[in-house]
């Protein structure tokens, strides 16, 4: 499980993502890499909330620490836990993980967040589409996000990504100098939302998400495949 809450778990999380942080940032003036972000601001709020973003490469650490709230943590797949370096900094950090083939686990480690998340006035950032993806668009975004905001009757903060795909080849892990630009949306209440309300707001999510990622990535939106989450199973 992740660092005890409060205190020294607390501040263990705080200087931990502070080095992982300045690693980040080297690694990024090193290599060219520069962001672009657009509505920072939104972030910076002193309530519990949900926050989504889309998922297409490790390089998503680098954004990611480049917008990263006060009092945020993350959550993800349990196999992660197992690779390395970065799965031992992710469990340090604080990462809650989540055994995606046993339901009922998953279930516990979500009402633990939901239940930390407004005792502590916690953030939380969750990758909807439950894994990475470099295919040119959204994939059909996961239930456990939106379960957890409406259970817990917070906000959701969607976070896009432009496609790296003009800097960045997935196959050979290799890249060239480029520019990525991240725009933060307007919060989504939940207030009043109950479970029947999930679907709608998962596709209200996904469309607004959906047509910024081809805005900020310069490229015409399709009506392809993965148009809406209920384009596969939801999990």
């Amino acid at each position: 499980m992740s660092p005890a809450p409060g205190g020294d778990g607390e501040q263990a999380r705080t200087d931990l993502n502070s080095i992982i942080s300045w690693f980040v940032r080297s690694f990024k003036y090193l290599y060219g890499l520069r962001f672009e972000v657009k509505g920072r601001q939104k972030l910076a709020v002193d309530h519990p909330c949900v926050i989504i973003s889309n998922h297409q490469s490790i390089l998503d650490m680098m954004g990611l620490m480049e917008i990263l709230p006060e009092r945020c943590v993350q959550i993800a797949k349990r196999e992660l836990l197992f690779t390395g370096p970065v799965g031992l900094i992710m469990y340090l950090g604080g990462v809650f993980f989540i055994n995606r083939q046993r339901s009922r686990t998953a279930m516990t480690v979500m009402a633990e967040v939901g239940e930390r998340m407004t005792q502590e006035k916690l953030k939380v950032w969750i990758y909807p589409e439950g894994t990475r993806n470099d295919n040119g668009d959204l994939l059909p975004f996961k239930k456990g996000a939106f379960y957890l905001a409406v259970q817990s009757q917070v906000p959701i903060i969607p976070v896009v990504y432009s496609s790296f795909s003009s800097f960045y080849n997935p196959r050979t892990k290799s890249f060239t100098s480029g520019t990525i630009k991240v725009e933060i949306l307007d919060a989504i209440p939940t207030s009043g939302l109950t479970v029947d309300d999930i679907p709608q707001l998962m596709d209200t999510c996904h469309k607004a998400m959906r047509t910024t990622f081809f805005h900020l990535s310069s490229t015409p939106q399709e009506n392809g495949a993965a148009a809406g989450p209920g384009a596969q199973p939801a999990q």
